[in-house]
């Protein structure tokens, strides 16, 4: 039996390469073929599962983290010109940082050193993997950075994230994961929104502009940035529908499936793939646990098993290929 082995992190706890390297060895204990695929969405794992695919090497670049200290980042450039930056390198939240957090004085500059060193690099294209950011100056940081460096030349820039949210609503949304207490967080709305009425483009009420603090936002307002699903690029530069095509079934994985999975997260936009296969593939989640809120959700896959460990997710593979 071939099995496309493809899921996600569980996150704090193992990579995503870690769940499918796992699963794949039960996978062949039971007799089975396990063709390994990590994925990501555009957050945790993103930068590791498009450098992967991308054939992209890892180019060390001096910048500073969200409040201005001096960072050690990698980005990823690949053979035809493309390069990969990951916000949560420079500019996120769990960055390498003396001072304590501050998310109205949380600046993105760093982000955009990263970018300007991918352009000086020669990269054609840059992709922007938009998560786990500590950010909400919609982008202010970055843009300034990238202009003060020499712009993108002919560069592309390209986000990938996996939330639809806009611009004015990030600080209400994401301001309380990144530390704002609920009056800094007006403080944060108002200054998004004075922000946008200065912009080229105004992104106020743009799906994925509010992407990183509204990162994603400034980047399309100044440069043109496409805005994407993060999932949907992680599996297209993954070659997945090829591989496809000769699986028998397909293993998917998150730390918690619930009833945000189907928003937008990797699961369901493999789930979408499969339902667009002539064959009928089953499909088999093995996540960390599942949420009560998980309902008709659940009727997605052949089977739905759980797996804290790695022995229980190697032992989830062997599961897998006896069924």
């Amino acid at each position: 039996m071939s099995i496309l082995v493809a899921p996600d992190s569980f996150k704090g706890t193992y990579t995503a390469a870690e769940v499918a390297s796992a699963i794949a060895a039960g996978i062949h204990d039971g007799g089975g073929s396990a063709t390994q695929l990590p994925v990501a969405d555009g957050g945790e794992g993103t930068f590791e599962a498009l450098c992967r695919s991308l054939r992209a090497s890892p180019v060390s670049v001096d910048v500073v983290n969200s409040w201005g200290e001096p960072l050690r980042a990698i980005l990823g450039m690949a053979p035809d010109g493309t390069a990969v930056v990951e916000v949560a390198q420079a500019s996120g939240i769990s960055a390498a940082r003396n001072s304590p957090q501050d998310s109205m004085s949380a600046s993105t500059y760093g982000t955009g050193l990263l970018i300007a060193a991918a352009v000086d690099l020669g990269a054609s294209s840059v992709l922007v993997a938009a998560g786990g950011s500590a950010t909400t100056d919609g982008g202010l940081g970055a843009v300034r950075a990238i202009k003060e460096n020499g712009g993108l030349g002919r560069a592309r820039i390209t986000v990938l994230s996996d939330v639809t949210t806009s611009f004015l609503d990030a600080p209400r949304i994401f301001g309380p994961q990144k530390g704002a207490d609920p009056a800094t967080v007006q403080l944060l709305e108002e200054r998004l929104r004075q922000l946008a009425t200065s912009l080229p483009r105004d992104p106020s009420n743009v799906p994925r502009t509010g992407a990183a603090g509204g990162l994603s936002g400034g980047l399309w307002a100044h440069f043109g940035a496409e805005l994407v699903s993060g999932a949907e690029a992680v599996l297209d530069a993954s070659g997945f529908d090829r591989l496809l095509e000769s699986a028998e079934a397909v293993v998917v994985g998150e730390g918690r499936l619930d009833s945000q999975t189907g928003e937008g997260k990797i699961i369901s936009a493999i789930l979408k793939r499969v339902r667009k296969s002539p064959r009928e593939i089953p499909v088999v989640a093995v996540v960390g646990c599942v949420a009560d809120d998980l309902g008709r959700y659940a009727e997605n896959f052949a089977s739905v098993l759980v797996a804290t460990d790695a022995e229980a997710m190697r032992a989830a593979g062997l599961a897998v290929a006896r069924l």
